[in-house]
C-alpha cells in the first residue's frame, strides 16, 4: 500500500471511529465492562487514525533532512504510541489509580521506545 493510499484509508477511517465512539457513549450504559473495553478499542482506533497523518505531516515539514525520512509507518508507530499513552492514562484514571507519577511513567516508556525504535534504524 502506498503512502498517498494509506493517508487517504486512514483520514477515512478517523471520522468513522469518532463517530462509532459517539454513538457508543450515546447508546450504551457505562455500567457492564464490555462497554469500557469497547470504549477504550475504539478510543484508540480513534486516536492512532487521527494522530497518524499529523505525525506523518509534522514529520514530513519540520524533520526535511535525510536523516530522519518520514514514512507512514513511523508516523502510524507514533500515533499508535500517543494513543496507547492517553488510553492507559484514561484507563488507570478510570479505575481511581492514576497519578502524576505514573503519567510520567507511561510518557518515559514511550518516548523510549521511540528513541529505541529510531536508534534501530
Amino acid at each position: 500500500m502506498s503512502n498517498r493510499s494509506s493517508l487517504y484509508t486512514l483520514l477515512l477511517i478517523a471520522p468513522l471511529a469518532w463517530g462509532g465512539l459517539l454513538l457508543l457513549t450515546r447508546f450504551v450504559p457505562p455500567y457492564a465492562p464490555p462497554a469500557f473495553v469497547g470504549f477504550f478499542l475504539i478510543l484508540s482506533v480513534a486516536l492512532t487514525s487521527t494522530c497518524t497523518p499529523v505525525a506523518y505531516f509534522i514529520g514530513r515539514r519540520v524533520f526535511s533532512s535525510q536523516r530522519y525520512r518520514s514514512t507512514v509507518r513511523h508516523a502510524m508507530r507514533q500515533g499508535a504510541l500517543i494513543s496507547l499513552v492517553v488510553v492507559l492514562n484514561l484507563i488507570l484514571r478510570a479505575l481511581h489509580s492514576w497519578n502524576v507519577f505514573m503519567a510520567i511513567v507511561i510518557l518515559a516508556a514511550a518516548v523510549l521506545l521511540e528513541v529505541l525504535s529510531l536508534a534501530r534504524k
